[in-house]
Formats: C-alpha cells, sequence, structure tokens
C-alpha cells in the first residue's frame, strides 16, 4: 500500500539531518561532463557557482546560495563512446529512503538500485521515470567529514565544516 504524504515526510528520530559530505539543499541535479574539472571551473566563473567539494578527478559538488549542484564525469563505452543515457540525474534528499522506495515500488518504477548505505553517510536508491529520467533519493544517514571516504571539502555551502 502506498505511503501517504505524511507518511512519506516523517523524519526517523535517530537520523541525523546533516551530512558534510552532501550540500545541504533539497533537490540536487547531477550534470555529466566530459572533463569535471573544466566544467566545474566554467561553471564557476561564468555562473557564480562555488566548488564545495572534491571527489577525485570523477566528481565536484557546486554550491549557489541555497541550492547545489553536481559535477560528474560523463559515462563512457569501454570503446571510450559516450553511452547513450546522458549520464545526468537529479538527486533528491528524502527523510526516510525506505519509505520512499516503497512507494516508487508500488507505482511500478524501474528500479536501478535499491537502498544502498554508501561510506559518505548516505543511504541511497535509483529509479528511472517512464521519461528515461534517472533519479537518486537521498537519506543522511550519518555525518562523515568527507576526507574519511577520500573528498576534498573546498568550501562550505551552510553544512557544519
Amino acid at each position: 500500500m502506498p505511503l501517504n504524504q505524511e507518511e512519506m515526510n516523517a523524519v526517523p528520530t535517530n537520523m541525523p539531518t546533516e551530512n558534510r559530505s552532501m550540500p545541504t539543499a533539497t533537490v540536487i541535479p547531477v550534470l555529466a561532463y566530459d572533463d569535471v574539472r573544466a566544467a566545474s571551473a566554467w561553471l564557476c566563473a561564468a555562473f557564480g557557482f562555488e566548488e564545495r567539494l572534491r571527489i577525485g578527478e570523477h566528481r565536484a559538488q557546486l554550491s549557489f546560495v541555497e541550492g547545489a549542484v553536481i559535477v560528474n564525469k560523463r559515462r563512457a563505452q569501454p570503446d571510450g563512446s559516450v553511452l547513450a543515457v546522458s549520464g545526468h540525474e537529479i538527486m533528491v534528499r528524502v527523510a526516510d529512503v525506505a519509505s520512499h522506495f516503497q512507494r516508487a515500488q508500488a507505482h511500478g518504477a524501474h528500479i536501478l538500485q535499491a537502498p544502498t548505505d554508501f561510506p559518505y553517510g548516505e543511504r541511497q536508491y535509483g529509479v528511472e521515470d517512464p521519461g528515461g529520467h534517472v533519479w537518486t533519493f537521498s537519506q543522511t544517514i550519518a555525518d562523515v567529514a568527507p576526507e574519511e571516504w577520500g573528498g576534498t571539502l573546498i568550501g562550505n555551502d551552510g553544512a557544519k565544516a
């Protein structure tokens, strides 16, 4: 049985609401580029974003006032050609991934990844909507310093330092 809106918005009392490894924004577009560093630099210079966090050479978090965007490496096939899937996705922070996952399943969503706990303090699942758009829903389960899993904090978007 699908959950109602009140059940969807219920915040588990034993979970943190902030995580130093995640932007504080609720909806976070994830945009794919061939060169993450060059794209990040251009977005910062041209649009006024500020680099918040670097994750190797394949991902960066940028902040803008109360918003955020994630820049990630465009996926390629073994021969180097770009995959038909664009690599763009939308990330949405939710209070309870398990309940949200149940709701998506009840509505026939195409599940790409079941809820999984990650070392950066987030529980996430992936889904594809009927239009072929990829969504990641993320719940903070721990406040983890980016340095603990290989990230490099560059700036601050209001999250704890």
